[in-house]
């Protein structure tokens, strides 16, 4: 059972070049009470995101250099003490308030794992192959139909954390967490929020970055493959 100032519950934001919103989003978690720590990671931005995180009165890590949604998770996850684990990315803005919708289902034991489950984009945007292959994946791993498997936004309680052996560096980070999740038995919550972030869209630099999401997607199902 929770109990305020037993269990502590901390926010870990991992973020590149996210000097637009990193502010808002993290005002915004600020506002809940529930989060006793916010940790922020910059993963080696060449904006003023560090600048902007090291003056919010928050516990601040850089790297110095870009490694990955992935490893920036894994940087926090060794200078940190919890009970619970709530994962946020940089461009939510005001709307990582709504992360506190994901809290209460995991301190309240309903289930171990909730992940965000978004309103359909208001515009038709990036493509969809990517988040094809996410679920086709974890449904192959684990007999489990989940539409949120690339959703970033997260709570763990920490027995699911403690017994993850595989989380990789980049892109695959959320698919790779998910299957983990559900091949220990672990329960998993698919959670409606209001949340908006930055959308990709259909130029040369959006298809590029899908590609890179894909194919490190598809490198964490097959080493997936081998550790199942």
């Amino acid at each position: 059972m929770y109990k305020k100032g037993k269990s502590r519950i901390v926010a870990v934001i991992p973020a590149y070049n996210e000097e637009n919103t990193i502010e808002n989003t993290i005002n915004a978690l600020k506002k809940i009470s529930l989060i006793d720590d916010i940790v922020v990671v910059d993963d080696g931005s060449s904006d003023n995101t560090w600048n902007i995180i090291n003056e919010m009165n928050v516990q601040a890590i850089r790297l110095n250099e870009n490694h990955g949604k992935g490893y920036a998770i894994k940087e926090a996850l060794k200078k940190i003490d919890f009970n619970y684990l709530v994962l946020v990315d940089g461009d939510l803005g005001e709307t990582s308030s709504e992360i506190e919708k994901l809290i209460y289902p995991v301190i309240e034991n309903v289930v171990d794992v909730s992940i965000a489950k978004f309103p359909q984009p208001k515009k038709k945007g990036g493509f969809g192959f990517v988040k094809k292959l996410a679920r086709y994946g974890v449904y192959k791993y684990t007999g489990t139909k989940i539409n949120t498997s690339l959703s970033g936004q997260r709570v763990y309680n920490k027995k699911v954390i403690d017994n993850m052996c595989y989380i990789p560096d980049r892109f695959g980070v959320e698919v790779a967490m998910t299957v983990e999740t559900l091949r220990m038995g672990y329960t998993v919550g698919e959670i409606d929020v209001n949340m908006s972030h930055r959308e990709t869209g259909r130029s040369i630099r959006d298809f590029t970055h899908r590609g890179k999401q894909f194919l490190d997607i598809f490198v964490t199902l097959i080493k997936l493959k081998f550790k199942g």
